[in-house]
C-alpha cells in the first residue's frame, strides 16, 4: 500500500483542460494528462481496499491498487507490465472510458474517487514516452489462421491475443482505415488517430496481417452507415480460407425517428456528420461534407454522440447548438449510498457542453418542419414522468429553430445484412447470438465462427469490447488447440 493516510491528507488531482477559446479553433486533443508528481499525488488516494470494488466495476479487471501503487512507489516500468496485463489499449480507455472503476471506488462513498482514469493514461503516456511498448512476436507458430472481421477496438484486441498466441492473423475492415468506431466514430479533439496508428504498427510487427477496403458478406444499398469498401467477400470464401473467424463489428445501425418531415433535407443521422469531419482531417477531400456552420443546430439524443455533435458543430462555427433528451434532467449528485459501487444516474457535463451549448430535458420531437423541402425547425412537446410513463403535457407545444437536426439517440444493432450473410442466429435486438462462458463461449450457431464485442452484445463502451475480443480470443484459441495459455 503507497500510504496509509493517504487518502485523508491528498485531494483528487484533476487534469487541466486547455481554454474553451483556444480549443474551438482545432480539432486536436486538449485534455493535458497528469504526469510525473501529480500522477504519483493522485495515486496516493488509493485505499488498496480488501475488497478492491474497482476491480469489478472495470469491464477488463484492471489490477488498479497494483498499479496505483506502482506510480506511486515510481516503478512505471511495472505499472505499465501491470496494466498491459489486462487491457492491450489502456490510451484509448484512458481517454474516452466513463470509468465506471471510478464510480466503484470505495472512496466515492463519502469523497472524490481516486482518478483510476487519469492515473491509467499517465502511465501509457510513460511507457510510450520511454520505449516500453514494443512488438511481443510469438516464439512458435501454430499453423493456424484466424480472420477477424471489423478492426474496432474487440477485433484489434482479439487479433493482437490471437496473434501472440502464435496464430496467422488477418483483420479485415470494410472502411479504408484502420480503426472502426474508434477511427470514424469518435471525435479527433477526444481521441486523435496516431494513437490507433502506432498500435497498427505494432500489431504488424507481431505478425497480424491488415486488410482495408475489404467488406465481408453483404450491404444494404440503402444504408447510411460508412461503408468505404472497394471489394468484397463472401462469407463461404473467408470460412474455405481460415480455421476460425471472428465477428466483432460495431453496433452502427442508428435509432431512427420517424415523425412527420424526417425526409427533409437537414435531418441526418449523427454517424453521417462525425465521421466527415474526422475523414477531412485525416487527410481526405469531401465533395459534400455535412457541416454545421452558421447554422442552428438541433442535437437530439443527449448521450455520448450526442456530446460529440454538440463539440464538433461548435468547432465548425455554428450559430448556435440546442441539445434534447427526452427523459427528466437527472440529479445533480446521486444518492451514494443508495447506488454505490455501481454507475449512479445523475447529471452528466462533457467537456463538449461547456463549449457551448443549451441543453433541454423532457422534451419530445413531434414534427420537423421545413420550407422548399429543407428543414427550418423542430416542434416539440414538453413531457413529465408519471407513474413510469412518460405523458404529454398539454399546451406545451413549441417551435425550435434549425437549420441542421443530428438524430444522436443511440444504435440498435450491428448491420444486419452482414450477420444474415453469414446465417448467424441473432437475439432479439439483432445482434449476433454467442454465450459468454468459459467453455465454448462466444461461438456462434456455425463451428468455428464466433462474435464479440458490439456485434454479439450491442452498443456498449470501449471497454467491454476490449474484454470480449480478449475473451473470445482465448475461446478461438482453445478451439484451435485444445487448450490456451491466453488470459481470460
Amino acid at each position: 500500500m503507497s500510504k496509509i493516510t493517504g487518502f485523508l491528507e491528498q485531494p483528487r488531482v484533476k487534469e487541466k483542460y486547455q481554454p474553451v477559446d483556444a480549443r474551438l479553433k482545432n480539432y486536436a486533443e486538449f485534455v493535458l494528462p497528469l504526469a510525473g508528481d501529480s500522477a504519483r499525488k493522485q495515486a496516493v488516494r488509493c485505499m488498496d481496499c480488501g475488497i478492491p470494488f474497482c476491480n469489478n466495476g472495470c469491464p477488463v479487471n484492471n489490477i488498479i491498487p497494483d498499479f496505483n501503487n506502482l506510480v506511486y512507489e515510481n516503478d512505471w516500468l511495472s505499472a505499465i507490465e501491470t496494466l498491459h496485463s489486462t487491457n492491450n489499449f489502456p490510451e484509448f480507455t484512458g481517454r474516452i472510458c466513463p470509468a465506471p472503476c471510478e464510480a466503484a471506488c470505495t472512496l466515492n462513498i463519502s469523497d472524490d474517487p481516486v482518478g483510476i482514469k487519469s492515473i491509467e493514461l499517465a502511465i501509457i503516456e510513460r511507457a510510450w514516452q520511454e520505449g516500453w511498448v514494443r512488438p511481443q512476436p510469438p516464439q512458435v507458430k501454430t499453423g493456424k489462421t484466424v480472420a477477424v472481421i471489423g478492426s474496432g477496438p474487440a477485433g484489434l484486441a482479439a487479433a493482437q491475443q490471437l496473434a501472440r498466441a502464435g496464430h496467422a492473423v488477418t483483420v479485415f475492415e470494410k472502411n479504408d482505415r484502420v480503426g472502426g468506431l474508434l477511427r470514424y466514430g469518435i471525435p479527433d479533439f477526444k481521441m486523435e488517430k496516431h494513437h490507433i496508428d502506432r498500435r497498427v504498427q505494432q500489431m504488424e510487427a507481431e505478425g497480424v496481417t491488415f486488410k482495408t477496403g475489404v467488406l465481408v458478406g453483404a450491404w444494404d444499398k440503402k444504408s447510411t452507415v460508412t461503408n468505404l469498401a472497394t471489394q468484397t467477400m463472401t462469407p463461404d470464401e473467408l470460412r474455405a480460407e481460415f480455421d476460425a473467424v471472428l465477428l466483432s463489428g460495431g453496433a452502427e445501425q442508428p435509432r431512427d425517428l420517424p415523425v412527420p418531415g424526417r425526409e427533409l433535407d437537414g435531418v441526418h443521422y449523427a454517424m453521417e456528420f462525425l465521421p466527415g469531419q474526422n475523414r477531412v482531417n485525416a487527410g481526405d477531400r469531401l465533395k459534400k461534407q455535412l457541416r454545421a456552420d452558421g447554422k442552428h443546430v438541433v442535437v437530439i439524443g443527449g448521450g455520448d454522440t450526442g456530446s460529440d455533435c454538440v463539440g464538433t458543430s461548435n468547432r465548425h462555427g455554428a450559430a448556435g447548438v440546442t441539445q434534447f433528451e427526452v427523459m427528466p434532467q437527472p440529479p445533480e449528485h446521486e444518492n451514494k449510498p443508495l447506488v454505490w459501487p455501481y454507475w449512479p444516474l445523475k447529471l452528466r457535463t462533457s467537456s463538449s457542453h461547456e463549449e457551448g451549448v443549451t441543453r433541454e430535458f423532457a422534451i419530445a420531437t413531434k414534427e420537423f418542419v421545413g420550407k422548399g423541402g429543407k428543414v427550418t425547425g423542430v416542434k416539440t412537446v414538453r413531457i413529465e414522468l408519471v407513474d413510469g410513463h412518460l405523458k404529454e403535457i398539454e399546451g406545451s407545444e413549441e417551435i425550435h429553430p434549425a437549420e441542421l437536426v443530428l438524430l444522436a439517440m443511440g444504435f440498435v444493432s450491428p448491420v444486419g445484412s452482414v450477420i444474415d450473410a453469414f446465417g448467424i442466429d441473432k437475439d432479439t435486438r439483432g445482434n449476433a447470438m454467442a454465450g459468454t462462458e468459459e467453455e465454448g463461449g462466444y461461438v456462434t450457431n456455425l463451428p468455428g465462427v464466433f462474435a464479440a464485442g458490439d456485434m454479439r452484445r450491442g452498443q456498449s463502451l470501449v471497454v467491454w469490447a476490449i474484454r470480449e475480443g480478449r475473451q473470445a480470443a482465448r475461446a478461438m484459441d482453445q478451439y484451435l488447440m485444445g487448450t490456451s495459455v491466453l488470459p481470460r
